[in-house]
């Protein structure tokens, strides 16, 4: 599903019934409105009927391309011109001059419900020969000839609370799914969407357990929702959101908030909101740059072909050198732009390394790629304990803690004083930057009190080199 609503370039149309081995057609969405207009409505009707049922037909194309209704079930189309589930489309029809005028102005407006994003699901029928909840297309007529103007229309057929949106966006009408899995440790706005999805699903499912910290972070929690989700709905239940498990979850969503019905739950600004830098570029700066310097730099040390970069928070030429390397190196398209793709390629190829070189020259475990925080648990919790308490009998400023594997509030102070001291962002998180620091600290200080009396200390001492 995509993250706001947008006005496709062009719409693929099936010829039939969904399951039906009918043709797909691919056309531009103010053509294909001007088709379905003339095949629905007379061009003879009062403008102010034209203009609502217009309306109700952009809303509702819209409404199954951003839900995306047949992409989640596996189909390759968009939409079907049978009028037993959609809208009529008939391939190769004269369209009407006047209908065609008023689509070219209407187009990129849409029918939204109070303060929901999603096209509402303007249901309609003729009010003839069908009846419906929705709009009816010849009782619009009527009251188009009393005075009422199109919103007037399309309120008293869908009731209050009605608003157009005028001018949306027009952008190419593209699936979804980045085409990239995602899994524990990673983090951006699809995992952040994917979360929400989650939560709301499991008001239904309540096996599927509650994701306590929606934050966009693929966590222990994200992971067991989505492996009883998966065994839930008979997917395989590896815990890991690739493309069936991605589109089985929006299916799902779709279903339960009933985007496609009237009595639509709708989605609300919040759960569309990014939190994550959608893309990093030249001149971004902050904690996700130095976190994919940090991974560059550890693929520096097994690939020449990528070069050196200091970990500073700032995407420089430096640091777009390196990137264009590694797309290189993986067969990505050479951007200098780390987008999701990159960053999954990125991480996937740093974990890769995580599970064959687990430990740093000072002999302390490297970044296992997992975000660790309040609630978390496990043997990278206590890992962490480890080295703070470790660290603590050196500096006082830090708290020792409880080496217990639960990230509480006493791990939480301690890593926010650690992180103080060190200039690190005070997030109270252990991301790359944080854990690196603690494993490079903690193995300097273990080094340091191994050396023995008289032991040689490395370099040669003199009156020019002291």
């Amino acid at each position: 599903m995509p993250e706001l609503p947008f006005i496709p370039e062009s719409i693929t149309v099936h010829l039939g019934r969904p399951e039906s081995e009918a043709e797909n057609v691919t056309v531009p969405f103010p053509d294909y409105i001007k088709n379905v207009a003339s095949s629905e409505i007379y061009p003879t009707w009062p403008e102010a009927a034209l203009r609502a049922n217009i309306y109700a037909q952009v809303t509702f194309a819209l409404n199954r391309i951003y839900t995306e209704f047949y992409r989640n079930q596996g189909y390759d189309f968009d939409i079907t011109n049978s009028t037993a589930f959609d809208q009529s489309y008939v391939q190769g029809r004269a369209v009407f001059e006047n209908i065609a005028a008023i689509v070219d102005e209407l187009f990129n407006d849409y029918v939204v419900r109070g303060n929901n994003v999603e096209p509402y699901f303007t249901q309609y029928c003729n009010g003839t020969t069908t009846t419906c909840d929705g709009l009816s297309q010849w009782g619009t007529v009527p009251l188009a000839e009393q005075g009422y103007g199109p919103f007037d229309i399309l309120t008293y057929f869908y009731g209050e609370g009605l608003d157009i949106v005028d001018n949306a966006p027009i952008d190419i009408n593209a699936p979804s799914y980045p085409g990239v899995t995602f899994r524990r440790g990673q983090s951006g706005n699809e995992i952040l969407r994917k979360q929400i999805q989650l939560n709301r699903i499991s008001s239904n499912y309540p096996a599927i357990p509650k994701i306590p910290t929606v934050d966009g972070v693929f966590d222990e929690a994200t992971e067991n929702a989505v492996k009883e989700f998966q065994r839930i709905f008979g997917l395989t239940p590896d815990g890991i959101i690739g493309k069936a498990t991605w589109y089985e979850i929006s299916f799902i969503y779709v279903a339960v908030k009933r985007l496609s019905e009237l009595n639509s739950e709708g989605i609300s600004l919040e759960e569309v909101t990014r939190q994550f830098v959608e893309d990093l570029r030249r001149e971004s700066i902050g904690v996700e740059v130095q976190e994919a310097q940090y991974y560059l730099a550890v693929l520096n040390a097994f690939y020449e072909e990528i070069p050196a970069v200091i970990i500073d928070g700032v995407f420089g030429t430096q640091t777009e050198e390196a990137v264009d390397a590694f797309q290189k190196l993986s067969g990505l398209p050479v951007t200098g732009v780390i987008d999701v793709v990159t960053w999954n390629y990125l991480s996937r190829a740093y974990y890769g390394i995580v599970a064959t070189i687990p430990q740093l020259e000072g002999g302390a475990p490297v970044y296992p790629g997992e975000l660790l925080r309040l609630g978390s648990q496990g043997e990278n919790v206590m890992q962490v304990q480890e080295f703070i308490n470790y660290i603590a009998q050196t500096f006082p400023e830090i708290p020792q803690v409880p080496v217990n594997g639960v990230f509480g509030n006493q791990t939480q102070a301690a890593v926010l004083a650690f992180q103080r001291m060190e200039g690190i962002e005070e997030s109270g998180a252990v991301g790359a930057i944080t854990w690196t620091a603690l494993a490079t600290l903690y193995s300097d200080l273990m080094m340091g009190y191994q050396k023995q009396m008289d032991q040689f200390p490395g370099a040669e001492l003199s009156e020019e080199g002291v």
